[in-house]
């Protein structure tokens, strides 16, 4: 008998008709990509701290973290953007020994006439009708109970002579980060402060601490996701997922085959974004800059980079995320973005970068933090996220044709004469495996260069250990478009010899 059962013993005696189902041959490669966010949870929400929970619905999980948590909202901004990802959430409770950060608005007054006083927390509109003749204290009391009545605010008030002070509902550094304005589309926009009314705000400040993240991302455990959202942009947080995600004991380790990437977001000056960015190296994590002017908080920005990403790379690993629209961030004033030339900079800083077209947030390029190799030297091998979630999608598709096809298999060298239907592999019929694998994924536009891949690829049994197959596997990843170069060498006119 040289057909391999994998249970239908030989020595049956019993008659007579007996069939399994084998299915090494059937299946076909599908990837469910899953989306985790990590952030602080409040008090109120039900879900217990450090343990992943799949939400689906905003609504959910405003009950699981709170209404008006970090969390919560950055549910919601990820919904605004992909509305059909598998989402997780990993919430952290704040700070022990933290402090809630605080700012004030201050109002001098009276009105001298109606109006309306728009004032942004974040990128939240709340609208505060003012009568001609509003004390500062009427109007700051219009303020007050306005930012308590919408629950969903980060910050709650409370109003003492005509101050109004702000403290963010969690504890920790993040809560400095609240932008407080007036105004943030001015008069085009139809919003104007009415007249005799002044207003004076100093920024949220004061907020200390952060998450511990040790039992969260041990939590995690062996569950792939492939998009990590997280608002921590302190170092000690960043190290702390860079142990995580590291390709020696973390999720990238070829004991543990993970994989995913972080995706995080921070707002400073141009030359403090340049400085935070070339202190980090790391393939595993991007981080989007952003304008001091971006109303949003940064919460809000990594959970909409994040999530535009995953959507992208969801429908094809290889295709540029660049243009992907940030749906629900506001862009800074035109007087406060980066230029060009800051933006090249940050991109050369290990800092992912958005630009503003037609009014929208866009993602420009989400590069990695990763710029130099053990030696110190420039290297742009992981540049690119892309980069990395395509070489994540060539190796699974190659762990997965393994795994289905040759589960149970036997060993022997090429040139071994086996009946047909046996159970047996050499080295060729892997070989062979691995091409049709390559020219599939060439195909779908992931990878290029069959002939060269070919050439470089090496299949050999183990001279010391006879059940192991060693494989030298050059995937020629795809690249993308990124630089159109165009000389314009123009003429005022071709000499008529010139078309002969």
């Amino acid at each position: 008998m040289t057909v391999s059962f994998n249970t239908i013993p030989q020595n049956v005696r019993v008659p007579l008709f007996f069939a399994e189902v084998d299915n090494s041959q059937a299946g076909y490669f599908a990837q469910n990509v899953r989306t985790l966010i990590i952030g602080q949870k409040l008090a109120a929400g039900v879900a217990a701290a450090d343990v992943p929970i799949l939400v689906s619905r905003s609504d959910e999980a405003k009950t699981q973290f709170g209404i008006g948590s970090m969390l919560a909202r950055m549910h919601e901004v990820v919904r605004l953007n992909d509305s059909m990802g598998e989402v997780w959430c990993l919430p952290v409770a704040d700070p022990s020994g933290g402090a809630a950060a605080t700012g004030t608005i201050t109002i001098t007054g009276p009105a001298t006439a109606a109006g309306t006083l728009s004032l942004y927390i974040g990128a939240q509109r709340l609208q505060i009708a003012v009568a001609a003749a509003d004390s500062a204290t009427d109007v700051a009391d219009a303020i007050t109970a306005a930012v308590n009545a919408d629950t969903t605010l980060p910050v709650t008030a409370a109003n003492v002579a005509g101050v109004v002070t702000l403290t963010a509902r969690h504890k920790g550094l993040l809560g400095n980060d609240i932008p407080v304005q007036i105004n943030y589309r001015g008069i085009a926009g139809g919003e104007i402060t009415p007249s005799g009314i002044a207003v004076a705000i100093v920024a949220m400040a004061s907020g200390s601490g952060t998450p511990d993240l040790t039992a969260a991302l041990a939590a995690m455990g062996d569950e792939e996701y492939d998009f990590i959202i997280h608002p921590f942009s302190d170092s000690s947080s960043l190290d702390a997922l860079k142990v995580v995600m590291n390709d020696s004991t973390g999720r990238w380790a070829y004991n543990r085959q993970i994989y995913g990437h972080c995706y995080t977001a921070m707002r400073d000056s141009f030359a403090d974004l340049q400085t935070a960015g070339a202190l980090r190296n790391d393939q595993h994590h991007t981080i989007a800059g952003f304008e001091a002017g971006v109303p949003n908080t940064l919460w809000e920005y990594a959970a909409a980079y994040g999530a535009r990403n995953a959507v992208f790379i969801a429908a094809d690993p290889a295709r540029p995320t660049q243009t992907g629209e940030l749906v629900g961030i506001l862009p800074a004033p035109t007087s406060q973005r980066f230029i060009l030339t800051e933006r090249q900079t940050l991109l050369n800083s290990g800092i992912a970068t958005s630009f503003v077209s037609g009014g929208v947030v866009r993602i420009e390029r989400a590069i990695t933090t990763y710029q130099k190799n053990l030696w110190n030297q420039a290297d742009p091998s992981y540049l690119d996220s892309e980069t990395m979630h395509t070489l994540a999608y060539v190796i699974r598709r190659l762990r997965y044709s393994v795994t289905q096809k040759y589960p149970r298999h036997k060993l022997a060298n090429d040139g071994t004469r086996y009946g047909a239907g046996q159970a047996i592999v050499t080295p060729k019929v892997i070989r062979g495996e691995i091409l049709s694998v390559y020219a599939e994924l060439e195909l779908l536009g992931v990878v290029e260069n069959a002939k060269a891949f070919e050439a470089n690829l090496i299949v050999e049994r183990d001279v010391q250990n006879p059940n192991r197959v060693n494989v030298l596997f050059p995937p020629d990843l795809v690249n993308q478009l990124r630089i159109f170069a165009v000389l314009a060498q123009f003429r005022l006119q071709y000499p008529e010899t010139a078309a002969a």
